[in-house]
């Protein structure tokens, strides 16, 4: 059986770490990028996620001299996303020292792209991220950081985004973002049995309870964000209560170890 992952995720903006509230609300700034990817490889977390949150909305690619200097710093596998749209740019953040990239709003402007990029680069570098939200009329996939709803079901497009020869299938509750109020089993549970790919879950980490209820409810990763930045918790806490409640998660050493 695979292991389950711990992967911190974090935003970038403007070169400084940011966290929000269901995307847009009550924004704190937490660090800088590359100290803090420091410190979470000492951790001996599984991976990292980085999303530079404005590249899409101001239409350019990552920051990748960001990109090249977390990766001289940690030398755990880290994927980015922020801006990717074209195969040139996913090759350019690889030589960087990437080693996955996430792709949102391109694959709902093109889903082609995906089947493209896993054709050129591998299944195992290309994460499908999915940003979605309840609304009066249902649950709906959003593009562009949560700000364009579309009328697409996010269950049935992570399906379409595996049949895509997406690598990883990341759902992300905006509504959940930055709350600390757990994960959206309901969301969990419909896609662990129908994915074949691995489950990312995304948003609303705030309890080791919360990251246990995720896991079992199928998610093959967590990602967590507020619970790491703004309280006293650590991947050592989680990775600790997770294996001493069974579950089957990496040993705890970091990469320099």
């Amino acid at each position: 059986m695979l292991k389950k992952r711990i992967i911190p995720k974090f935003l970038v903006r403007e070169g400084r770490l940011v966290k929000g509230i269901e995307f847009f609300n009550s924004w704190r700034e937490a660090g800088n990028p590359v100290s803090t990817a420091k410190v979470y490889d000492s951790y001996g977390v599984d991976e990292m996620i980085f999303l530079d949150i404005d590249a899409t909305p101001q239409n350019r690619s990552v920051n990748g001299r960001i990109i090249e200097r977390v990766s001289e710093e940690v030398f755990m596998p880290f994927t980015v996303g922020g801006g990717i749209n074209r195969l040139g740019q996913i090759e350019d953040l690889l030589n960087a020292g990437a080693d996955k990239v996430a792709i949102n709003s391109a694959a709902l402007v093109d889903p082609a792209f995906i089947t493209k990029a896993a054709a050129r680069f591998g299944d195992q570098c290309i994460v499908v991220a999915i940003d979605y939200k309840s609304c009066a009329d249902g649950m709906f996939v959003y593009g562009r950081c949560g700000s364009e709803k579309t009328d697409i079901d996010p269950v049935e497009w992570a399906l379409r985004m595996e049949d895509a020869h997406a690598g990883e299938i990341m759902m992300t509750s905006i509504d959940r973002d930055g709350t600390m109020d757990g994960y959206d089993l309901d969301m969990i549970t419909s896609l662990a049995d129908r994915l074949d790919k691995p489950l990312i879950a995304s948003s609303g980490a705030g309890t080791l309870k919360h990251c246990m209820d995720a896991l079992d409810a199928g998610a093959s990763a967590i990602t967590i964000s507020s619970m790491f930045l703004f309280t006293d918790q650590s991947p050592i806490k989680v990775r600790s209560y997770l294996s001493t409640n069974g579950r089957n998660v990496r040993s705890q050493s970091g990469s320099r170890s």
